[in-house]
Formats: structure tokens, sequence, C-alpha cells
């Protein structure tokens, strides 16, 4: 008998609390139809949508700066007491080329047109004899993937020297052979600038180097300062070192220091006898000899140089930091060794400084639109090198198109710093001043200064829509 009302009392407190669930359900669905729509008014009336410039009356659309665009930024590089900061200083260099190229861009009347001719680009540079007296080859338009260098000579005989700088004892007498084939670039900023850049420096030591054996150094010089050495000692490289385009950085060779025992050429001999199958690698002696001839070949890779001599793969040599190979305009041969013939060939067919006239399309459909007075609801800033003007121009022609950039609601802006080749800057200028979508930082251009940019860009969205 207590069972069952002890049930019905469950039963009945079940119901009560699923009616007030299902009450609290309809009163809830009963607000947002009533009251929500109310709610949205009430913040529409206080926060208006978003408006498109096109979507206001013809009066306020007049209201857009009608000034030409300032195409330089405002960005100021302070000087610093103290220089300790090797980024401090890098960037202090830059800006004081990069001030010094603008202001002779901006002061130098612009040429007629029968004062614009570049030089050729022909697609074969080949030198022999008496014109190589100069000790370099002039390559005007550098060079490009799947360029190739090939040079004949005939290192000389070994000399006396007592200040060598790769003998292990200074100031001693050391029969020294060696010589160097660079690929530089032109100098930038007049005087100013610490050094020629050597984008390659290959250095066979066939005599006198401080470890006393047959060697080949190669490095690169990046704004004065060398990087790290690479020695090929007659070593193959070790299979767990980075590859340069699938080629090991250094060939093996026979070297001097290594004597195979008498038991290992009897298994050799014993092996040939039998008929036994044997992976044999072929042993090259070091690549130069003195007094006889060589046929070395410079090859422009993916990744890197690639050097060969006699047919041989013998290094190979990665890019590095400012590495361009359209900057490599000068080739160098120089020390012991008498060059006979030089012939370069798969060179690029255009000028660097040609280039933006390809590329570029003078056309008003592609300009950027005036700057509102008001700020923008999004401001984009894109980093661009100075002589990349085909991938601006590809980026107007698509997501610059958008109605959002064309109503000035969103703006963007390119901000590039100065090329080291005045004919390119004065293509940038031009851009700059028919577009009119170009920042220009007056900096000579580093990849590792790419900061400067960020900067500017900062600089360039606060002061330009500054709220008083």
């Amino acid at each position: 008998m207590k069972r069952a009302k002890l049930e019905s009392v469950v039963t009945l407190s079940r119901l009560r609390s699923l009616h007030f669930f299902m009450g609290l359900v309809f009163l809830y669905f009963l607000l947002i139809i009533t009251q929500f729509p109310l709610l949205f008014r009430f913040l529409d009336s206080h926060h208006p949508p978003v408006r498109l410039p096109n979507e206001f009356p013809q009066h306020q659309q007049s209201r857009t700066r009608k000034f030409p665009p300032k195409i330089l930024s405002n960005l100021v590089f302070r000087e610093m007491k103290s220089e300790n900061n090797t980024m401090y200083r890098a960037a202090m260099q830059a800006w004081v080329l990069g001030t010094e190229l603008w202001t002779h861009l901006t002061r130098v009347p612009a040429p007629r047109s029968n004062e614009t001719a570049l030089p050729a680009c022909p697609e074969v540079v080949s030198l022999s004899g008496s014109e190589l007296k100069s000790g370099f080859v002039g390559l005007p338009c550098g060079l490009t993937i799947g360029s190739h260098i090939t040079v004949v000579g005939k290192p000389r005989r070994a000399h006396l020297e007592n200040e060598t700088r790769i003998s292990e004892t200074p100031g001693a007498n050391v029969m020294v052979s060696q010589f160097m084939l660079e690929l530089r670039r032109e100098k930038a900023g007049g005087d100013k600038e610490p050094a020629t850049a050597r984008l390659l420096h290959f250095n066979p030591r066939i005599k006198g180097d401080w470890s006393g054996k047959p060697v080949i150094e190669m490095n690169n010089c990046y704004r004065g300062q060398w990087g790290a050495a690479i020695r090929c000692e007659g070593s193959r490289s070790p299979p767990s070192e980075n590859t340069v385009d699938g080629q090991v950085k250094c060939e093996g060779w026979v070297r001097d220091d290594v004597i195979y025992s008498e038991e290992s050429k009897a298994d050799m001999w014993l092996d040939k006898l039998m008929g036994r199958r044997k992976n044999v690698e072929m042993e090259w002696q070091y690549p130069f000899s003195e007094d006889k001839f060589f046929v070395l070949t410079i090859t422009a890779g993916l990744e890197g140089y690639h050097i060969s001599v006699d047919g041989r793969h013998v290094t190979s040599f990665a890019y590095r930091t400012g590495s361009d190979l359209e900057d490599a305009v000068l080739l160098y041969v120089y020390g012991d060794v008498d060059v006979h013939s030089v012939f370069v060939a798969a060179l690029p067919t255009f000028h660097p400084n040609v280039g933006p006239e390809r590329h570029l399309e003078m056309s008003a459909t592609w300009k950027a639109r005036p700057l509102p007075h008001g700020p923008p609801t999004h401001f984009i800033g894109v980093i661009s090198a100075g002589d990349h003007f085909a991938e601006r121009m590809a980026v107007r022609k698509s997501w610059m198109q958008h109605h959002l950039i064309r109503s000035s609601a969103v703006v963007a802006r390119f901000f590039v710093a100065l090329h080291r080749k005045a004919g390119i800057n004065k293509e940038l200028k031009k851009e700059a001043e028919f577009f009119g979508d170009i920042v220009i930082v007056p900096y000579l251009d580093d990849y590792e200064l790419v900061v400067l940019k960020s900067l500017a860009i900062c600089e360039y969205g606060v002061v330009t829509w500054k709220i008083p």
C-alpha cells in the first residue's frame, strides 16, 4: 500500500518537472521570436553598418584625396651612439647607401631616348689569347639557371714565396702554386661599399697549403665578410652531408698519405683472376697539375654551382646569401695560371634593367584608387623586392581587383626597397609614379633587413590615417 503511494508521488513529481521544462522551452522560443528583433534594431541604430565608398551619395564620394600619392616612405632611421649591434650596423649601412641611391635617382635628369641604350645581352661570350690580358671577362646580363662557363688554362710551376697566407709558417720560404676563379658583382653606392661581393671563390692549391696536401677551397664574400670555407682535401663528402642538386660538395681523389697494403692489392688481383664481380670505384688523381692543361666548367644549377674538370665532377657550392645569378657580371681568373680561352654559353638574352618593360602593363585599369580621408576597414601591406615587376603586375590583375579594394574600403600597398642597380631603381620609380600603389623604403634591399619594410608598413598606416 505504501509502495503504491510512493510510486504515484514520484510519477507526479516527474510530470511536474517535465511540464516546467516544457514551459521554459516555450518561453525561450517566445523571447527569440518577439524580443531579439527589437534588440537587433536597437544595436543597428547605435552601430550603423559599414558602407562602401560607392554606396555613398555623389557629393560624399568626392571626399577622396585628389593629390598624387607619396611614393617615398616617411620612416626615419635614427643614428645611435652605440654600434655594438651587428644588425644595427648592417641596417645603418644599407640605409646610408639607399639614401644616396634615392638622392642620385631624384637629382639626375631623365636620360634622352638615345641615351638609354643598354649593353647587349649575348647568349654566348668567347674570349681567347690577348683578349684575356685584363684578367676578367664581362658578363653584361649576369647568369641564369643552366648557364655554363668553360675555362681552358694551364697552372704554372711552383715558385718560392716567403709571405703566403696559405702556409702554416708565415715568413718561411714555401713553394706555392695556386690560382683563383671568382664570380663577382659590380659595386653599388660608389667606393663606400666595404668590398666587391664574391659570389663564388674557387681556389685550387696545388702546392703551398698549410696542410702540405693539394686541396680545393671554396667560399663567398658578402658585404665585406667571408663565409665559412669549404675545403676539399681528397675525401669524398659523407652521405650524411647535404648535397647540391644531388651532387656531393667534394669528390674524392687519390691522396699521397693513403698507403695501400700489399694484402689489399693481392686480394684485388685474386678477384680479377677468379672472375668475381665487384663494384669498383674509379680512383682519380688531383684534378690540377703543374704545367698541364685543364678544362674547367662551372654550371649554374638550381641550388648552386657545379664545377667539373676534364669532364669529371669535382665540387659543388650551394648558393648563399646575396648570390643572385643575375649579379654575377664579372669572371676573374688570376694567380699562378695561364688562361688560354674562356667560353660562356646559355646566358640570359635580356638585360635585367629591360625586364620591367616586358612585364608592366601601363594601363589606367590597374592604377590604385585614391586614398579615402577616413581610415579604411583594412590596410594590407605587401612586401616586395625591387626587381619583382612581374609578381607585382600579377597581384594587380588578380586579388587587387576585388570590389573592396577597388572601392577603397580596403587599401593595399607594395613596400619596396631600393635595388643596387640604378636601372632597376629608375623603372621602379616610374612604376610607383604611374600605378600609385608602391611605397619606396629608402634603403639598399637585403633579405636580412626585411623588418625595415614591416616597420614602414606600420608607420604608413599610423601616419596616413592618424586620428586627430
